[in-house]
């Protein structure tokens, strides 16, 4: 497999070009500096897999991940970063890259990673995987308080076939308090009427 290494600090660049080249089955196909330069290399050199620092020098390494996925997407990328911070971490998967490491693995973890890349799986530093995972329950946990229990309640009965005016009648509150409720609601689960906020509560588990 062919692989381009971007690093802008010369003495590591020289390191991973040394431990992949001694590798049997790899060619580093280019070894760049920064992202403006990896652009123009790639080109020609056609790798399979990127191995991308995201601090660069001047174009980002998240910009770099997405315009190498814009004009070859069936190139494998991964991050080789000190950044674990979520904003960077999302940031690179959602440019495109499918693999994520914290620099300071070991050869034999860096090696191992893009043999994982390359055969179709998803490799994390294990930091990494964690933050991942514990971001999606965070967002499922979330997600059970978008809306309001009165805004549930309301939904229930609507799901039930009731009227505005029988909901209000049962709530014992006003059909305009019941109208200004599930107006929040549609706006809340980006709904555009009631049929759309039923499946899209539904879906999120909150009726």
């Amino acid at each position: 497999m062919k692989i381009a290494i971007v690093e802008d600090n010369e003495i590591l660049l020289g390191s991973l070009k040394l431990l992949l080249s001694g590798e049997t089955d790899m060619i580093v196909a280019g070894a760049y500096s920064s992202g403006e330069d990896a652009l123009k290399g790639i080109g020609e050199s056609s790798p399979d897999i990127m191995l991308v620092d995201l601090g660069l020098p001047g174009m980002s390494g998240v910009e770099l991940i997405k315009r190498v996925k814009e004009k070859m997407p069936e190139m494998e990328i991964m991050a080789h970063t000190i950044f674990e911070d979520k904003e960077n971490v999302f940031s690179a998967i959602k440019a495109g890259a499918s693999g994520y490491l914290i620099k300071g693995s070991s050869p034999r973890e860096i090696v191992e990673a893009i043999h994982i890349l390359h055969h179709g799986g998803a490799p994390m530093s294990p930091r990494i995987a964690r933050k991942v995972i514990m971001e999606f329950q965070d967002e499922g946990i979330s997600e059970q308080y978008i809306l309001s229990n009165r805004e549930k309640e309301i939904l229930r009965e609507i799901e039930n076939g009731l009227s505005y005016k029988e909901i209000a009648s049962k709530l014992n509150i006003s059909s305009h308090t019941v109208h200004s409720h599930i107006k929040k609601t549609y706006e809340k689960l980006h709904a555009k009427n009631r049929q759309e906020a039923l499946i899209t509560a539904r879906r999120k588990g909150l009726i």
